[in-house]
């Protein structure tokens, strides 16, 4: 008795494995099937990328942004990046008037980044990428209010020391 009831968990055992395994396969066939069948029926229409609305314009700031990236009291890297600024149409003398406040606030959001560690690894990752983007937009928008639609990163480099 003592020898049967090993053998009957391994078997039990593998009984659940296989049927979990099939039970997966199962769902993962179900859910690419529910894909195709979405898929929209026009694929040139798909394709087509949409095009930016018409009544913005991109204004690139002048100067690039250098953060330092620290680590241990002691600069590891250096990150540069050239940014723009997405705005209303007609709005580019009003961020160019205010470009010294954009410049001191883009600064302090890609520091606090940099020093939570944005800058680290896989920097590039979209997730990273994105998150910077959003919290340049609010401050951006902060500044100059409705007027600014989005913040584009334009170049990023790191380079380390």
């Amino acid at each position: 008795m003592k020898k049967i009831l090993p053998v009957l968990l391994v078997l039990l055992g593998l009984a659940a494995g296989i049927g979990g395994g099939l039970y997966v396969s199962a769902q993962t066939a179900d859910a690419e099937k529910d894909e195709v069948e979405c898929a929209p029926p026009d694929e040139e229409k798909a394709k087509a990328k949409p095009a930016p609305p018409a009544n913005t314009e991109f204004v690139k700031l002048n100067n690039q942004f250098v953060v330092p990236v620290v680590a241990d009291g002691l600069v590891k890297s250096l990150v540069v990046l050239s940014l723009s600024v997405e705005a209303t149409e007609g709005q580019a003398a009003r961020v160019f008037e205010v470009e010294p406040r954009l410049r001191d606030s883009f600064l302090q959001v890609l520091f606090d980044f940099a020093n939570l560690g944005g800058f680290d690894g896989a920097f590039t990752n979209s997730n990273n990428l994105i998150a910077l983007k959003t919290q340049l937009y609010e401050a951006a928008y902060g500044i100059i209010g409705e007027d600014a639609r989005s913040v584009l990163i334009v170049d990023i480099v790191r380079q380390d020391i």
